[in-house]
């Protein structure tokens, strides 16, 4: 088990990741004008999926790394990296391409059902959301570890599902400044993430720098 700060870390990481607030544009962008119960019925998928696709992530996330035979290190120089640019494009208040491409936000236009694909992967849990929870699992081992990152990403799912939830208020009371100041907030947070994450993954793979 890991002391109470780290465990707030990773939540902290996983919010700013995620980034609920950030995606209410692309959330309303996308339904369009929808009924309330077919709105609720999407934002139920997306924040259910959201949750499954974590902890998929932390469940099997050992078995992918030992199926490529990638190292925890090397997965975590290279998850540092990705998390870099993902928050480089948040501190310019936009979507990252390795989240979305034009192509792919063009033809979630054209889809009756884009709870799943793309508001929940790749947009929300997306490659960093899904790297960072593997990485995690990581740092330390025991039932109790892996409890409370699972309950974590419970906790994040239901954030997720209130502020999509509160979308409509929430984007007649916050200006798209307002959001992206949020979302630059927590880029910052993240690259600072992502370079900790990058500088572990070195140390260990050379542990000569140590």
């Amino acid at each position: 088990m890991l002391e109470y700060p780290d465990y707030l870390k990773i939540f902290i990481s996983l919010l700013a990741i995620v980034n609920p607030l950030g995606a209410i544009p692309i959330f309303i962008g996308l339904i369009g004008e929808v009924e309330k119960l077919e709105r609720h019925r999407i934002i139920n998928t997306v924040a259910l999926s959201v949750g499954l696709i974590l902890m998929a992530s932390l469940v099997f996330g050992q078995f992918m790394l030992d199926f490529f035979g990638i190292s925890i290190h090397s997965f975590r120089v290279g998850g540092g990296i990705l998390l870099l640019l993902i928050a480089i494009s948040m501190l310019n208040a936009r979507v990252s391409s390795i989240v979305q491409t034009s192509e792919e936000a063009d033809e979630s236009r054209d889809k009756e059902s884009i709870a799943v694909v793309p508001l929940a992967i790749p947009l929300l849990a997306g490659p960093g959301a899904i790297s960072t929870v593997i990485i995690d699992a990581h740092k330390a081992t025991g039932v109790g570890h892996y409890s409370v990152i699972a309950g974590e990403i419970v906790v994040l799912s239901i954030c997720l599902w209130l502020v999509l939830r509160l979308s409509p208020f929430i984007s007649l009371r916050i200006s798209a400044t307002g959001i992206n100041i949020f979302t630059r907030i927590m880029g910052l947070i993240l690259a600072a993430i992502a370079v900790e994450f990058i500088a572990n993954g070195i140390k260990g793979l050379f542990p000569a720098l140590a």
